[in-house]
């Protein structure tokens, strides 16, 4: 089957991508306990145990064509720090989700997110073609929402009551989606503001 979005590796000054696999699961463990990252009710982040778990479930969409995943390295020590994907992939539309996203605490806030988000946009939209990508996250998850509106991009709006939270502390609670986009006209700006941002950290 030919995939929309095949696994690649998309390289920078701050971070590389890399088409996720088995042997990543010992960084990733040591990167999900730096801060507990499971334990925010919030989002979806895989406890320590769970990991292999989590990187065969990502690797089983990918096969089926609805997910591209990768580890995030960071090229300072060539670990893993995290996981990122495109998903919910709409190959009939050119539409595509960059989401199921997390970093080790220690890296986040710095140009290794910004710098994953620009190599990640600049594929779908000058290689896949995209007409628009999305980015979805929990009305309550005031770090993600804030962190993708520096990247530019719009609130479409709120789905309420969208998702049953499965999370242990949320026992009972139910999740409302706040959906942002960007759209392919929108891109020349935000790559120009993006560049900005990390020629800004360089200096």
């Amino acid at each position: 089957m030919s995939l929309f979005a095949a696994p690649v590796t998309l390289s920078g000054e701050h971070v590389k991508l890399v088409p996720l696999a088995p042997a990543h699961h010992d960084d990733l463990v040591q990167a999900v306990q730096d801060g507990e990252l499971w334990n925010h009710w919030y989002t979806a982040i895989p406890r320590p145990e769970a990991m292999a778990t989590e990187i065969q479930r990502r690797l089983d969409l990918q096969a089926k064509g609805s997910m591209c995943a990768f580890a995030v390295i960071d090229p300072t020590t060539q670990q893993a720090v995290g996981m990122t994907t495109y998903m919910n992939i709409d190959a009939a539309n050119r539409r595509v989700e960059i989401g199921s996203t997390w970093y080790r605490q220690s890296v986040q806030r710095s140009p290794l997110n910004t710098e994953a988000k620009r190599l990640l946009l600049a594929h779908a939209f000058e290689q896949l073609d995209c007409i628009a990508v999305e980015f979805r996250t929990h009305f309550f998850n005031q770090q993600s929402r804030r962190a993708i509106e520096r990247l530019g991009a719009k609130l479409d709006g709120v789905l309420r009551s969208h998702q049953i939270n499965p999370h242990p502390l949320a026992v009972g609670a139910l999740r409302d989606t706040c959906v942002y986009s960007i759209i392919a006209s929108e891109w020349p700006n935000v790559k120009t503001h993006l560049d900005y941002q990390l020629r800004r950290h360089r200096a």
